[in-house]
């Protein structure tokens, strides 16, 4: 590489967010660095010739890039958990990353990552004890954090999976739904049951469910519980309120695990900013016993013309 590395925001208008007021975001990174960094309308440079400093900065910027287009504001805070995962995933190196896998015993697959970005999700996955993924349709954010729950129920490191998700469509009062609980839920988390039947096969789906190693729990009726020793999967937590995500992180008991997975961009709230899962990634992003991951639509890993879509829709950045 040559002396200089240069990133070109797609945005005009997030520049200014991420360089900070009077550039301290900049100065900040530029310490992280020990490297001078400059800014030219939408062009940001590093004078180092060093590669791996190279390497890290363009990384680093490619992510707080996807948080400004996220809704969340880049703080010191964030700069430095993110340059934090990015030096630490860098230090295994990418073949290795891409060696990543989830094993699921008894079923006889080993589930492997697309993308660079889904290995280290993967290892977050693996690692920590509350893993947050934001990511469009099609990254495989959902189903990736339903394998790594399988992995450890079958493992037996957890003793149950629960599933959860907050139901909007019916203003989270189920009363007047007919059926039992089960009967009024399924519907709404069929795509996490079709990514347990995926992963496995509805022979395991049904012995896992008859020995109540899966709960079903609507995210209303986990109020005042705590779940100890269990792998906890909240699903479409873009359409949490904060009031809800509090509620729900807190019920998080002795010895488990949770992974909350949304998509920013299908927020079905009233009003978009109260999402609990912008609020909480604004807000927990330097607590080092979580990681919070980005999926784009470089990840999509359905059909081509969903990558296309997708990549579309990220490249719009006219408001509606």
């Amino acid at each position: 590489m040559g002396q200089n590395t240069t990133v070109v925001l797609a945005d005009h208008n997030v520049v200014g967010e991420l360089c900070g007021a009077n550039d301290r975001n900049i100065a900040y990174l530029e310490s992280l660095l020990q490297s001078r960094v400059t800014t030219r309308g939408n062009e940001i440079y590093l004078s180092d010739s060093d590669p791996e400093k190279q390497r890290i900065f363009s990384e680093v910027l490619r992510r707080l890039e996807q948080h400004l287009y996220a809704g969340i504001t880049v703080s010191i805070d964030l700069i430095q958990s993110v340059y934090r995962t990015v030096t630490d995933n860098d230090t295994l190196g990418a073949d290795m990353l891409l060696e990543q896998r989830i094993e699921l015993p008894g079923v006889g697959r080993s589930i492997s990552p697309r993308s660079h970005a889904q290995a280290c999700y993967i290892r977050s996955l693996q690692t920590k004890e509350m893993v947050f993924c934001i990511g469009p349709a099609g990254t495989g954010k959902t189903y990736l954090a339903v394998a790594a729950a399988l992995h450890d129920i079958l493992t037996r490191k957890k003793r149950k999976l629960v599933l959860t998700r907050p139901v909007v469509e019916a203003g989270e009062n189920l009363g007047f739904l007919p059926g039992d609980l089960a009967q009024k839920i399924n519907p709404y988390l069929r795509p996490l049951y079709d990514a347990i039947e995926d992963l496995s096969s509805g022979e395991m789906l049904h012995k896992l469910e008859s020995n109540n190693m899966i709960e079903i729990a609507p995210l209303a009726y986990m109020r005042g519980r705590s779940l100890k020793d269990c792998v906890i999967l909240l699903d479409e937590a873009q359409n949490t309120t904060k009031e809800q995500m509090k509620m729900f992180l807190t019920r998080i008991g002795e010895g488990s695990r949770a992974f909350i997975t949304g998509d920013v961009t299908q927020i079905d709230l009233p009003r978009k900013s109260s999402s609990g899962l912008l609020h909480a990634v604004r807000l927990l992003n330097a607590i080092e016993e979580l990681d919070i991951n980005f999926l784009s639509g470089k990840d999509v890993v359905r059909s081509a013309i969903v990558q296309k879509i997708v990549a579309a829709y990220e490249a719009d950045t006219e408001q509606p």
